[in-house]
């Protein structure tokens, strides 16, 4: 299937992040997609919300997954995209929604890192995920949803690829610095490279993050990128047989033998 990734600088407005997604989209159907992936903060982005954050979340979320779901319908593609969720509690959850073409949600996921790293804390305003890893049947793939940070724990992609992803999608707002350009693209090729799958990234562009959504191939080839564009798509065509022939020359999921863990032998 062709698979999209949506780049774009959210507002802390729900209705005009939506109507850039809708144009996005749009776009992504005039290539040719079946499924486009939006970033971490598609909803709002946390610093340019108006007012009381948790407020803003629980009087928007709602209306965020119903706009996600008429999107999907009206422009006949899958969505995946990350907003923020009511816990029921003053942090909410940071979560990817995944919604099909006709409009039926598919699935959700929780973040189950959150960003308490190079000085910021993620975890006093955000609850961390309690569901576990997330993995959705789309266009006849298998599809492991993850977020940002997440990216930096290779025993959740693992655990999505052992579960039967051949896919797995990550939504960004990752953050510019010293190397981090680095370490995002060296991290994407490492999943791609250690799982034999496909990754489909999409990063937040703005003042503060640095954009750089790609799609690479189990080879961890990037095949369609984009750098620091204020917003576009990147499109390719993902298929099941360049995951078959990679994983036949190049069998590390059957080659195995640590999972886990283990015990450690003592030195004699």
């Amino acid at each position: 299937m062709k698979v999209s990734v949506g780049q774009f600088n959210p507002s802390g407005d729900v209705t005009t992040n939506l109507a850039t997604m809708r144009k996005l989209s749009a776009a992504a159907v005039q290539e040719g997609s079946q499924l486009i992936v939006f970033p971490e903060e598609a909803m709002f982005s946390v610093g340019q919300v108006e007012g009381e954050f948790s407020a803003a979340v629980d009087a928007q979320w709602t209306t965020f997954v119903q706009g996600i779901s008429l999107l999907a319908a009206d422009a006949g593609i899958a969505v995946i995209a990350g907003g923020y969720e009511s816990s029921g509690e003053p942090r909410p959850y940071n979560t990817l929604v995944a919604v099909g073409a006709d409009g039926e949600i598919l699935g959700t996921y929780r973040k189950l890192h959150l960003y308490d790293a190079f000085s910021y804390q993620e975890s006093t305003r955000i609850k961390p995920g309690d569901k576990g890893i997330t993995l959705l049947d789309v266009g006849g793939f298998k599809v492991g949803i993850m977020t940002c940070y997440d990216i930096r724990f290779p025993e959740l992609a693992r655990a999505l690829t052992t579960s039967g992803a051949d896919l797995i999608c990550v939504s960004a707002a990752w953050f510019k610095g010293e190397h981090k350009v680095d370490h995002w693209e060296t991290l994407l090729k490492a999943r791609a490279i250690e799982n034999t799958c496909w990754v489909v990234a999409a990063g937040t562009s703005s003042s503060h993050c640095i954009g750089h959504s790609a799609i690479l191939d189990p080879m961890g080839i990037p095949v369609a990128f984009l750098n620091e564009e204020a917003e576009g798509i990147a499109t390719t065509d993902v298929t099941h047989r360049r995951v078959e022939e990679v994983r036949e020359f190049l069998p590390v999921l059957s080659n195995r033998r640590f999972e886990g863990s283990q015990e450690v032998s003592a030195a004699s």
